[in-house]
C-alpha cells in the first residue's frame, strides 16, 4: 500500500491519520468521564484530567498533519458516485468534524489559561493562551461542555453514515479508509 492517496484509495498515511485521530478523540471522550468515577482531588481523577488535557492537545496539534493531507493529496473516488445532496452533507460533515478537532482543544487550553492552571502536555507546561480571569474560563468552560455534547453526536452521525454506505448503499466510502489491503 502506497504512502499517498490514489484515485481507489486513501494512502497508509491518511489511513492511520484518521483511525489515530478516532482512538484519541476516544481517550480524551474516556478521560474525562471515567473521572466522575473518582472523588474531587484524588489522584485518580487529576491523572485523568490531565490526560484529558493532554490527549486533547494532541487532536489539536495532529489535525494540522491531517489538514495538510487533506490539501496537498486526491480524495480517492467513491464508487459509485453518490448524488450530488449526499456529497455536499459529507464536505458540510467533514468541514464541522475538522472546525470541532481544531475548536474543541482551543477552548479546552482557555479554560485552562483563564483559571489561572498549568495545560500539561506530555511533562512540558503550555504556554497561557490567556491572562488569568475566572468569568471568561467559565463560560469557555460552558462552551466547551455543549461542543463536547455536539461531538458525540457528530462521531455518531459519521461513523452511522459510514456503515450506511457500507450496507445499504454498497458504495467503497468506508473500505478506501480501512486498514489493510482492499
Amino acid at each position: 500500500m502506497s504512502l499517498k492517496n490514489t484515485a481507489e484509495r486513501y494512502g497508509s498515511l491518511s489511513i492511520a491519520m484518521h483511525w489515530l485521530m478516532l482512538l484519541l478523540i476516544v481517550a480524551v471522550y474516556a478521560c474525562i468521564e471515567l473521572r466522575e468515577f473518582y472523588p474531587k482531588g484524588s489522584d485518580p481523577r487529576n491523572a485523568l484530567k490531565a490526560w484529558h488535557f493532554t490527549l486533547g492537545l494532541s487532536v489539536f496539534f495532529l489535525i494540522w498533519l491531517r489538514l495538510l493531507l487533506k490539501l496537498t493529496q486526491v480524495t480517492p473516488n467513491i464508487v459509485p458516485m453518490p448524488v450530488k445532496w449526499q456529497l455536499l452533507f459529507a464536505k458540510v460533515m467533514h468541514l464541522v468534524l475538522y472546525v470541532f478537532m481544531l475548536g474543541m482543544p482551543i477552548l479546552g487550553w482557555l479554560i485552562l489559561s483563564g483559571e489561572g492552571k498549568d495545560i500539561p502536555f506530555y511533562g512540558m507546561s503550555m504556554p497561557s493562551l490567556m491572562e488569568m480571569n475566572k468569568e471568561v474560563a467559565k463560560l469557555v468552560k460552558e462552551l466547551h461542555e455543549i461542543g463536547g455534547t455536539i461531538g458525540y453526536f457528530l462521531v455518531g452521525i459519521h461513523a452511522v453514515a459510514a456503515l450506511f454506505h457500507h450496507y445499504v448503499i454498497k458504495d467503497n466510502t468506508l473500505s478506501r479508509i480501512l486498514p489493510g489491503k482492499r
